[in-house]
């Protein structure tokens, strides 16, 4: 796969790349034709720290956040990414005026839950959900429901790239869009086209990364 890798810069941030090869693959909740690694992204300090000062400058200051819930491994661009907002100047209702960066588990029938230590930090405070890629809006929408279910009130949706303009009429924002990648495509894994015309998969991809078939 990794001969085939394409390399895309952020439209307003030059030093943001995301690695794309495409392929037929699988996700969770669809087929794509590109899988999208964004694994040095997520775990380089660097890399990180510039995906994180890309993200703040979709957001205006006025803007309360008290914590950020991570999803998709997101935790390190997470931490820089509360420094940025910080630096920029948002609010936090917080009592040390400091951003809660929290993930939550998932039980059995795959919700999204938090322990009763982490549920302070969602009970009546502004939260920021952060995610690596946004395909369908599924697991978004979780997020939003598990928010609002444990008391907290979701102010913004971020993700590094995402692949549909919104979810429950609040805006998605993100590094790179669905038009950033050529021809980028998404679909229902019995309406694919590439499996119908016989294209076999190539690998089964989530935030962890991907497993060849």
């Amino acid at each position: 796969m990794e001969h085939r890798m394409i390399k895309l810069h952020a439209k307003h941030a030059s030093d943001v790349t995301l690695k794309v090869v495409p392929g037929h693959f699988a996700t969770n909740h669809s087929h794509i034709n590109y899988y999208i690694d964004m694994t040095t992204l997520k775990t380089r300090q660097s890399e990180a720290q510039a995906t994180a000062r890309a993200l703040v400058q979709q957001y205006v200051a006025s803007t309360v956040i008290d914590t950020i819930l991570c999803l998709d491994g997101t935790q390190v661009v997470g931490s820089y990414l509360a420094t940025e907002l910080t630096r920029a100047g948002f609010t936090s209702i917080n009592s040390h005026k400091s951003m809660y960066i929290i993930t939550p588990e998932y039980n059995s029938n795959s919700q999204m839950i938090l322990r009763d230590n982490l549920q302070p930090m969602v009970n009546g405070k502004h939260v920021l959900i952060l995610m690596a890629s946004v395909t369908t809006g599924l697991t978004i929408n979780k997020a939003m429901e598990a928010v609002q279910y444990y008391g907290g009130q979701v102010v913004g949706l971020s993700a590094i790239f995402s692949a549909v303009e919104e979810v429950n009429g609040m805006p998605v924002n993100a590094v790179f869009h669905k038009d950033d990648v050529p021809e980028y495509q998404s679909f229902p894994y019995n309406q694919c086209p590439h499996c119908k015309a016989g294209m076999r998969l190539e690998a089964l991809v989530n935030s962890f990364g991907y497993s060849k078939l």
